[in-house]
């Protein structure tokens, strides 16, 4: 199995609009930061995870040209503006892509989407709109998703409730505040962590930098990457302050991940 980071920025993404510090400026490629989703693809699946602004970038960027399924992590803008760009794939593929994430979260997006969701909407004849199906998770329960074990994991962002998701030796958190005792359980024996961090002081919906590494250092993954990054640190900058086994993450990171 591998995971493909396709984007690694905090909401506002780096450069951020009229900025001109050192990140923003910066000509390393990794410092250039487009709002957070990844894609698991294991031998036989492709499931993306998230569907920020610049989606279709970000696959076109990786080369994606086929999914199977959508997990989403929670329905905030920055995650979920770019559904449209799947569009693309479900006509491509001739396909209902089915797409993943919890009650509230579906309930959201068929809310803010109801063209995608609605199956009463019928577009006109030679037009076109993204074919979604939503399907509901329960937390702390393992799903068959295109024939890939699933685990769904609630996490705090805020008051709110976020999914993260566990694959096999991968877990991919992002977006919380907080690693509850009782989802440490079930991250034991990882390869590959993927965590929020987002700045180096406290922020009331997002680990800080400190509290990232310590909830890594908890859960004892063998590698960590930090993602949702800000314009805060470079990425060299931020590689250096961070411990052994633990790495800022960048657009396009390709991870092989060892098996379970």
């Amino acid at each position: 199995m591998r995971l493909i980071l396709l984007g690694t920025g905090t909401s506002f993404g780096v450069p951020q609009i009229g900025c001109h510090c050192p990140t923003c400026t910066s000509s390393d490629p990794r410092d250039h930061r487009t709002r957070t989703a990844a894609l698991i693809e294991t031998r036989d699946a492709r499931l993306l995870i998230d569907t920020p602004p610049e989606l279709r970038l970000q696959l076109v960027a990786a080369g994606i040209d086929r999914i199977d399924a959508v997990l989403f992590t929670h329905a905030h803008a920055d995650h979920v503006h770019g559904i449209d760009d799947l569009r693309a794939l479900s006509v491509r593929q001739a396909t209902v892509l089915p797409a993943y994430g919890s009650r509230d979260t579906m309930a959201e997006l068929a809310a803010k989407f109801p063209y995608i969701f609605d199956p009463t909407f019928v577009v006109q004849a030679g037009t076109t709109k993204p074919e979604l199906t939503a399907r509901i998770l329960e937390p702390g329960v393992v799903v068959s998703i295109a024939g890939v074990a699933v685990l769904p994991l609630a996490l705090p962002h805020g008051d709110h409730q976020v999914f993260g998701y566990r694959v096999g030796a991968m877990a991919y958190l992002t977006d919380v505040k907080a690693i509850p005792a009782a989802v440490i359980d079930s991250l034991k024996g990882l390869d590959v962590l993927v965590l929020n961090a987002l700045l180096s002081r406290p922020h009331p919906l997002h680990l800080s930098i400190p509290e990232a590494v310590a909830a890594a250092q908890g859960v004892g993954a063998r590698r960590t990457f930090f993602t949702h990054l800000t314009h805060e640190f470079t990425h060299v900058t931020l590689a250096a302050k961070l411990p052994p086994g633990i790495m800022p993450a960048y657009d396009g990171l390709v991870i092989d991940v060892a098996e379970a």
